[in-house]
């Protein structure tokens, strides 16, 4: 399991991922802002393993997943959900994964064909503003935290767009 602070974009400063036992796992770098909403995730020692930005020419909102300076995935809106929002977070090949449920309040799954591959919540932490994904064994679990950072990225730009108009 991981620990993520919640709003840590608005905030805009750097934060570090947890794991269950509170040991720090992955620093993200937050000041990074631009007009890509990029963010880098790096190791204990400082060095860079992945990274999240906005594509900036795509009709709705996408976000591509850097892992060791290659592209490993694009996160984006689907189009058409009644009722709720989805992401799918495409990866190269046949595996792409899908987030769904109440991505607003951190209260969602990640599946791969139909199976759950990681649990975004809430409800199992006593911390305020933090949430906790929970990685299932053999899954890459990098590629599951940008996702999710992705999505609180997406999550955050549609909020900030909103509350402008």
């Amino acid at each position: 399991m991981y620990v993520i602070r919640e709003k840590f974009f608005s905030i805009g400063d750097d934060f570090d991922v947890l794991d269950e036992h509170g040991s720090k796992v992955l620093h993200v770098d937050g000041k990074v802002f631009s007009a890509r909403d990029k963010v880098v995730i790096e190791d204990l020692t400082g060095a860079e393993v992945a990274s999240v930005h906005r594509q900036l020419v795509a009709m709705r909102p996408t976000y591509e997943i850097r892992i060791g300076g290659e592209k490993a995935a694009e996160v984006r809106k689907n189009l058409f959900t009644p009722f709720r929002d989805k992401f799918t977070i495409d990866v190269p090949g046949p595996d792409d994964l899908t987030m769904k449920g109440d991505l607003l309040d951190h209260e969602y799954v990640i599946e791969r064909d139909g199976r759950d591959v990681a649990t975004v919540s809430k409800r199992w932490l006593t911390v305020r503003d933090t949430y906790a994904v929970q990685v299932a064994e053999g899954e890459n679990a990098l590629l599951i935290i940008a996702g999710v950072l992705a999505l609180d990225l997406a999550l955050t730009r549609e909020e900030k767009k909103h509350k402008d108009e």
